[in-house]
C-alpha cells in the first residue's frame, strides 16, 4: 500500500486548497513545500470576489483591504475613477494567506511537511513516488502546485507551450504615501508597459506597487517602476522589497493531466492574460483537480485525464475575453481608454471580477476560442510560445529584481 493516498507539491493557494479539500473527504494527504512557513511570496495579493467563490476556507483573518474604487489611467495623462457599490478585490499577504491555508490544511487532517524539497517524480501504472532532499514517499495520485518554476510540470511532462509574462514589484509605507486616499482604493496605470500595465495595492501597512508585461520587457521593469514611481510622488529610495517573477500563460492544447497527476495554478501556466491574476485560477483549478481526484480515489474513474476537459470547460470562456481585452489595450490603447471610460462597460467589468456567470461550466468547445484568440495576438506581440522562452524571460525578471 502507498504511503498515501495523494501528494500535493507546492503550499500555495492552489496546492493548500487541494490539500485541504481533500483531507476534509478522508484521504491521506501529503503537502510538500520546499521553503520553511511562513514565507513571503511575490505577488500583488488581490483576490477577486470571483475567486473567492471558490475558496474552501475562511480568509477574513488575512484580508488587510477591500476595494471598492478603481482608479484608471491611461499613458499618465488620462485619468478617472469608478465605484462599486460593494467591494470587489480583497487585498492580502501572500506570506499570510499561505500560512493560513496551509495550516487550515494540516487542521483537516493533511501531513504538512514544508522545508523539504523535491528532487524527482516518478510515475507508472500503480501510482507515483516522489524522492525529497530527506525521503521518499509514495502515493496513488500527484497535485502539482509548485508554480511555473516548480519541478512538478517539468518532470510530468505537463504544462508546455507557455508565454512568459514578467513583473517587478515593491513595497511602500503609508509614512510616504496617504492611507486616507488609498484605503480601498487601487490604481491601473495602462499603456505604459507592452503587454501590461502598472499597479498601487493598498495593504495594512504599505502599498504595493508595481509593473508587469510581457517577457521581452524584463530588462525594463526597473525604468517602468521608476517611472510610475515620478508619476505618482513615490520616492524611489523608499520602495522597500523590490523583487521580480514570471507571470506563466498557458496555450490550451496542452496537457495538464497524466493518468496519475495533474497540475494546477501557476504549475499548469494559468495566469489570467489581461490582468495578469493567478489566484482565481489557482482556486477554480485546485476544486477542479480534487473533483477529479475524488472520482478516481472513489473507484468512478481509472484517469485524471478528465480535468483537462473541465478546466478547459470552465476557463476557456474566460480567458479568451482576457486576451481580447489584452490586444485591445496592447495594439489600440487610445480605443481602449475611450471604451473604458464608457458608463456601460463598468457595471459589466464589475460583474465579471465579481464572477457573474463564470461559476459554472461553460459549453464544450470553447477551448478553440481562447486558441483563436491567442493565434490572432500572436504577430501582434511578437512573442514565441516554445517552452525555450521560459528561460530568457526568468533571466530577465531576475535581472530586473536584481537591480
Amino acid at each position: 500500500m502507498p504511503d498515501f493516498d495523494v501528494i500535493v507539491i507546492g503550499a500555495g493557494p492552489a496546492g493548500s486548497t487541494a490539500a485541504y479539500r481533500l483531507a476534509r473527504r478522508g484521504a491521506r494527504v501529503a503537502l510538500l513545500d520546499r521553503a520553511t512557513f511562513p514565507r513571503d511570496k511575490p505577488c500583488g495579493g488581490g483576490i477577486t470576489l470571483r475567486g473567492l467563490h471558490h475558496l474552501p476556507v475562511d480568509v477574513t483573518s488575512v484580508v488587510e483591504d477591500r476595494i471598492t474604487v478603481a482608479e484608471l489611467g491611461f499613458g499618465y495623462d488620462d485619468r478617472f475613477v469608478r465605484h462599486a457599490d460593494s467591494p470587489v478585490v480583497y487585498m492580502t499577504q501572500r506570506r499570510r494567506l499561505d500560512a493560513l491555508l496551509a495550516q487550515n490544511a494540516a487542521d483537516a487532517g493533511a501531513d504538512f511537511r514544508d522545508g523539504v524539497r523535491v528532487r524527482t517524480i516518478e510515475t507508472d501504472p500503480r501510482g507515483v513516488a516522489v524522492a525529497t532532499d530527506t525521503d521518499r514517499i509514495t502515493a496513488s495520485l500527484l497535485i502539482g502546485a509548485d508554480g511555473c518554476n516548480g519541478v512538478s510540470a517539468k518532470q510530468l511532462g505537463l504544462g508546455g507551450g507557455v508565454t512568459y509574462g514578467v513583473a517587478f514589484e515593491g513595497n511602500v509605507g503609508w509614512d510616504v504615501l496617504d492611507h486616507s486616499y488609498w484605503k480601498g482604493r487601487l490604481l491601473l496605470e495602462f499603456a505604459t508597459v507592452p503587454g501590461g500595465y502598472g499597479w498601487v495595492f493598498p495593504k495594512g501597512d504599505h502599498a504595493n506597487v508595481g509593473v508587469g508585461g510581457w517577457g521581452r520587457e524584463g530588462g525594463n521593469l526597473r525604468a517602468h517602476l521608476a517611472r510610475l514611481c515620478d508619476q505618482y510622488g513615490i520616492p524611489q529610495d523608499r520602495v522597500t522589497h523590490a523583487r521580480g517573477y514570471r507571470l506563466p500563460l498557458r496555450d490550451p492544447r496542452s496537457p495538464v493531466a497524466t493518468d496519475r497527476a495533474v497540475v494546477v495554478g501557476d504549475a499548469a501556466g494559468l495566469v489570467d492574460p489581461m490582468s495578469g491574476d493567478g489566484m482565481y485560477e489557482a482556486f477554480l483549478s485546485s476544486r477542479l483537480a480534487c473533483d477529479t481526484v475524488g472520482e478516481f480515489l472513489d473507484g468512478r474513474a481509472t484517469t485524471l485525464e478528465p480535468y483537462k476537459r473541465a478546466l478547459d470547460g470552465a476557463l476557456s470562456r474566460h480567458r479568451s475575453v482576457s486576451w481580447g481585452g489584452k490586444l485591445l489595450f496592447d495594439e489600440w490603447p487610445r480605443l481602449a481608454g475611450r471604451i473604458a471610460r464608457s458608463k456601460w462597460l463598468w457595471p459589466k467589468v464589475v460583474r465579471r471580477i465579481r464572477g457573474d456567470g463564470y461559476r459554472g461550466v461553460h459549453t464544450p468547445g470553447t477551448p478553440r476560442l481562447e486558441d483563436i484568440a491567442r493565434r490572432v495576438y500572436r504577430p501582434a506581440r511578437g512573442e514565441a510560445t516554445r517552452p525555450e522562452t521560459s528561460g530568457s524571460s526568468a533571466a530577465a525578471a531576475e535581472t530586473a529584481g536584481r537591480g
